[in-house]
Formats: structure tokens, C-alpha cells, sequence
């Protein structure tokens, strides 16, 4: 019979993350010499090294790729069972949750805010990201919820609520000629030169494909950073499109401009997505709760629940 410690899992997970035996021991403050002794008491007993050492540098081998999932699901249970046994049905543990930046800066605040206000005993854990790697890590079960700004294409592990809709704007420096229009068609941007986020944001590629469309053509640069394209249009270098939340004060400041776009709104709304399998604990019941109370009510009405997440409410 294997007898494995969830201490060693964790401490094997670590590692694999890390891929260093001296950062992981920092992480868990450890000593190095008690990593390595875990990790290589959990390898005799399942009889397989789980890290290749080559000089300086540590790689998951074979077998420990193989274990890496099982490792993530056992301990991710046994923390739910910890939360889970508990009486007093007050939350506790940790949360998980990945969004992309402009959610990260300007809507999840106050939600941050007020959780951590109602429910102490919560640990937050936040992964900022972009896009398609929020999706991946929702289906790969890394995160227990995500905000994010559009359902994807290939979502059937994944349940959904929206939260509000969420408008963009295209936005110059005020002297721009454009700004002086009483409607902008996307072959006006023809030879403009325009700011965008980096591929991997869903209303970055709505965009492009909206000029595209129109055949028109353009030098493009690609940001990392919201606060960067801002700050580089005001300061005269061209076009961008970002969520109007990104850039409510420097409008209200006549520092940015809004165009007046032809092509419409592009639908896009901020939600709330976790997997089909994931348990509802008190906590991340707590966090949808407090995310509709304080997010639903920017938008146009109560938040509609998506066709997918016919099955929430028997999960919580």
C-alpha cells in the first residue's frame, strides 16, 4: 500500500512550479534540506524519480508529469475538505481567481474590497492574466473562478453568469483630426497608426477583424500594458480601443477622446466563469454573491445567467 503525505505533495507541487529546490523551500519556508528529503521520501515511495537533475537545473520527469495533475486534484480536495467539515459555515480558506488587467484595475476593487471586509477568514490568491490563459487555467481547474470579458468558443466545462455589459471605445488626443468628426467608419482609420493590446485579449482581436472586414490597412502596436497605450495616445502617437472603464477619467478630463464609432457596440460583457466540476465552497459562494451585489448594478438590469449555468444553482 503507498502511503504518501499530503505535506509532500504540496511540497513536490512547489517544486514543479518553481523548478528549484532553494526557491520552493523559500516558498514554504523550509529548510532546503527538508524539501529535498520530502521530495525524495515521496519518489522511494512510488518508486520512480519525479525530477531529472541536470547540473544546476531541475525538470519534471516522466513519471512526475504524470503525478502533477493527481498531485493538484488530491490536495485541491483535501483543502476543500478542510472548509467543508467545519460548522460554523462561516467562510474560510483560500480563493483563487484570475482577470485580465482592466478587470484586475478597474472593476474588481471594490469586490476585492468588500469580500475581504465580510469575510477575513477567506484568503485571496490573484493570477492577473490575459485572456486565453485565464480560459486554460479555468479548464485545467488552477482557477476556483475567473472574471472575464467574453464566454469562449470552446466552453462546455465551464459555467457562466454575467455580471454587466461592458462598452469600448475607440480614443485619440484631442487635436486629432478625427476627434472633430461627427462619425468615424473604420476606413477612416486607413494609415492610422493605432494602440492595442497584445493578441490574446478577445476585444483586441474584435477589432482587428472589424478592419479587417473593411479592408483597411495599418501600422499597429501592440501593448502589454493598458496604462501605457493611454498614456502614448495622449501623448499624441495615435488610436486605441480599450473598455471605456479603462479610460472614464482621462475622457472626463479631455485628455482622451472618444470617437464616435460607426461599427457599434461589440457586446461584450464581464463574467463570472468556473468550472463545471468545481465544488462551491462557502467562500467562492460568498465571492458570486458579492460580485453581482456590487457589479450587476452598473449594467443595464439584473445580471442573466448564461444557458450554461443551468447547474450552479444545484452546485452551491
Amino acid at each position: 500500500m503507498v502511503h504518501v503525505e499530503i505535506r509532500q505533495l504540496t511540497t513536490f507541487l512547489t517544486v514543479a512550479s518553481t523548478l528549484s529546490f532553494t526557491r520552493a523551500a523559500d516558498s514554504l519556508n523550509y529548510a532546503q534540506s527538508s524539501v529535498t528529503a520530502q521530495i525524495q521520501a515521496l519518489e522511494e515511495e512510488l518508486g520512480v524519480p519525479l525530477f531529472e537533475r541536470l547540473g544546476r537545473r531541475v525538470e519534471l520527469s516522466t513519471a512526475g508529469l504524470r503525478l502533477q495533475p493527481y498531485a493538484e486534484k488530491i490536495v485541491r480536495l483535501c483543502e476543500e475538505a478542510r472548509v467543508a467539515v467545519p460548522d460554523d459555515h462561516l467562510p474560510g480558506g483560500t480563493l483563487t481567481i484570475g482577470a485580465p488587467e482592466s478587470l484586475c484595475a478597474y472593476r474588481l476593487p471594490p469586490v476585492l474590497f468588500q469580500f475581504k471586509h465580510l469575510f477575513p477568514r477567506v484568503r485571496l490568491v490573484f493570477w492577473p492574466g490575459i485572456y486565453l490563459k485565464l480560459v486554460q487555467m479555468l479548464n485545467e481547474g488552477k482557477l476556483d473562478i475567473g472574471i472575464l470579458l467574453e464566454r469562449p468558443a470552446n466552453a462546455e466545462n465551464l459555467i457562466f453568469e454575467t455580471l454587466t455589459h461592458e462598452p469600448l471605445a475607440v480614443i485619440t488626443y484631442p487635436s486629432h483630426p478625427l476627434a472633430q468628426r461627427s462619425i468615424v467608419e473604420p476606413r477612416d482609420l486607413e494609415g492610422e497608426t493605432l494602440l492595442l493590446v497584445e493578441s490574446g485579449y478577445s476585444y483586441t482581436a474584435l477589432f482587428q477583424q472589424t478592419l479587417a472586414a473593411a479592408s483597411v490597412n495599418n501600422d499597429m502596436l501592440n501593448f502589454s500594458s493598458i496604462e501605457a497605450i493611454k498614456q502614448c495616445v495622449m501623448a499624441g502617437m495615435g488610436i486605441g480601443f480599450l473598455p471605456v472603464i479603462t479610460v472614464e477619467a482621462e475622457l472626463a478630463r479631455g485628455r482622451l477622446v472618444r470617437l464616435p464609432w460607426s461599427a457599434g457596440d461589440y457586446g461584450l460583457t464581464t463574467l463570472l466563469a468556473w468550472h463545471r466540476d468545481k465544488w462551491i465552497s462557502p467562500a467562492l459562494r460568498a465571492f458570486i454573491d458579492v460580485s453581482h451585489a456590487i457589479l450587476a448594478p452598473i449594467g443595464d438590469g439584473a445580471p442573466e445567467a448564461r444557458p450554461d449555468s443551468a447547474g450552479a444553482s444545484a452546485k452551491r
